[in-house]
């Protein structure tokens, strides 16, 4: 409470507008829990970022908080790159206010004499990735909130090399954040001379960057002509998606008009997620009508890309997070075998909470597989270690990201639309679908299936819940799972695996971070993570059941979800 009321009187009499000053007020009278919400804390980088609610605070986005980031971020910048010359890049997707937010990030730069490249229009963030890169830029911002309600805005911070920031960056980045306790120490005015519009120009190097991951162009050439149906949900996408496919070789693609229009307030779903089987109903009724082949839909800042495709019956499934990456794993690599491509320093990288499947598919391959941390930003960790010593091929994670390549270093949902369109190609040059190739590879490697509970707590007392939530865990570990014995825990904050049954303990390899995970006597897998830029704590359900034939597929998937409810069950979720 004393914090609260020290943030509070802070903003009261500092460097704020009157109409900032006003809203304080008024919540002070008549909505007290929401001032206490707003001002008990400030808004840190998690896995994504500076990522809230808007509004007024300093557990808000604002005006205020992106300055005071933006300040920080400027002196960081200013103190390990002193003596060259800095740049930075911006771009935003279509959230309300972020417009507001990107040039205020831009000015702010450029009144510490950083020069801003700051796109002409919304752009995808891997677009951003990709031109930080380009330019030569030192670091870079992009405004969104990803998949997250209309209520939300975010500022992702990006490092040199293209990827978001990691240790030790983003605790010093933090740290000197910290030190802007009032707007006045904001520099908010920039050197206009300092900032510069970009656009087409670094579009059409990144679609050639796109096109130059094409595996088989042949193929592509061959079989591309196929209906695609694509939908943004009112993001970027609908400036690079389309343009993207047709220079790939798919002239087919058919976008859902009404969720082509950029508004903040999405109007159209209930939720601008495409893991929402709902944010895809007006692309498959599309579909449908028109005869295409496939359905992609991609969120906000087209980071993250659903598919749908069709199935038995002819009508369209969803292909989900985990079943998608390891599709795009397999056909990486079988393509680049295939065509005399493999030179023995290839790797892949998936998180310790996506498939298992994965990794099997890279063993067989003889392709090196590595476990991170949930977010890109410790794949694009990863790439950087081994630059210029392996090749990475591909990488992704169960909530619908993928990275194709080493020149982005984040989810690149137009990369990925690009691979599975050419994966579909692929399939059709045998007569299968999608679904039949998902299908054997279940009877080689066995049906991999897994599940997924977010539990919200918003608010001050939701975080205490979940730190409780998982001290408890942590303290009393479960010993039997659905009536499986629990063989290993694995605590990546103490950063220790545990044998339970001779107590036996080894290290984990990987950065701190506040996950569980419990492996059964079955081998199911159960992990335990409170989100880095959400209200929520996640439980994931690894299971696997053997597939003997097409055939059996229905009942066999059936038997591995029952297996996933009953673990919920005995978990009481």
């Amino acid at each position: 409470m004393d914090i609260i009321k020290k943030n509070i009187d802070m903003w009261l009499n500092g460097s704020y507008d009157d109409k900032t000053k006003q809203a304080i007020l008024e919540m002070k009278e008549n909505n007290p829990k929401e001032l206490e919400d707003s001002f008990y804390t400030s808004l840190e980088f998690g896995t994504g970022g500076l990522r809230g609610l808007m509004g007024v605070g300093t557990n808000r986005m604002n005006v205020y908080t992106v300055g005071m980031a933006t300040q920080g971020l400027s002196n960081y910048l200013n103190e390990v790159f002193a003596g060259e010359e800095i740049s930075v890049a911006i771009s935003y997707d279509n959230r309300n206010n972020n417009m507001l937010f990107a040039n205020t990030t831009a000015n702010v730069f450029a009144a510490n004499g950083i020069k801003v490249y700051i796109f002409d229009a919304m752009r995808p963030t891997p677009e951003l990735s990709f031109a930080i890169r380009e330019l030569n830029c030192k670091s870079g911002v992009m405004i969104t909130a990803s998949h997250n309600p209309k209520e939300y805005n975010g500022y992702k911070a990006y490092w040199n090399d293209g990827a978001q920031i990691v240790e030790p960056h983003d605790i010093n980045i933090i740290n000197n954040v910290s030190k802007i306790t009032d707007a006045s120490q904001v520099k908010w005015h920039g050197n206009e001379n300092l900032i510069v519009q970009i656009g087409a120009e670094i579009d059409e190097k990144f679609i050639n960057h796109v096109l130059a991951i094409r595996l088989n162009k042949e193929l592509v050439d061959k079989y591309g002509d196929f209906g695609i149906v694509y939908t943004p949900i009112h993001g970027t996408g609908a400036v690079m998606m389309p343009k993207t496919l047709e220079a790939y070789g798919f002239p087919n693609v058919a976008v859902v008009e009404e969720q082509a229009i950029a508004d903040g307030n999405f109007p159209t779903v209930i939720h601008p997620n495409p893991e929402d089987p709902k944010a895809l109903e007006m692309a498959i009724a599309l579909a449908e009508k028109n005869g295409a082949e496939i359905v992609l839909a991609t969120d906000p800042d087209a980071d993250r890309i659903a598919i749908a495709v069709r199935g038995f019956d002819n009508k369209f499934i969803p292909i989900n997070g985990n079943q998608a990456c390891a599709l795009l794993s397999y056909y990486l690599l079988k393509m680049r075998q295939e065509r005399g491509l493999m030179k023995g320093n290839e790797y892949i990288i998936k998180t310790i909470v996506t498939t298992e499947l994965v990794k099997d598919i890279a063993d067989k391959f003889s392709v090196e597989c590595f476990d991170v941390l949930t977010g890109f930003k410790y794949i694009a960790a990863v790439i950087r270690e081994n630059e210029g010593k392996k090749l990475f091929i591909g990488g992704g994670e169960e909530s619908y990201g993928y990275m194709i390549g080493e020149a982005v270093r984040d989810k690149d949902a137009l990369a990925s639309a690009a691979i599975i369109c050419e994966m579909h190609a692929w399939a059709k040059s045998q007569g299968k679908t999608l679904l039949d190739l998902l299908i054997e590879i279940y009877q080689e490697f066995g049906l991999y299936q897994e599940g997924q509970v977010a539990i919200t707590k918003k608010g001050m007392d939701g975080v205490e819940e979940i730190r409780n939530m998982m001290k408890s865990f942590r303290e009393n570990p479960p010993k039997q799972i659905n009536g499986m014995d629990v063989i290993t825990m694995k605590d990546y904050k103490s950063l220790e695996s545990k044998n339970m049954l001779d107590g036996t303990i080894s290290k984990i390899d990987l950065p701190e971070s506040n996950v569980l995970q419990f492996i059964t006597s079955d081998n199911s897998i159960i992990s335990i993570r409170p989100s880095g830029t959400e209200p929520k704590i996640k439980f994931y359900f690894g299971v696997r059941e053997e597939l003997c034939c097409k055939e059996k597929y229905e009942a066999t998937l059936q038997l591995a979800k029952a297996k996933i409810d009953s673990i919920k069950k005995s978990m009481s979720l």
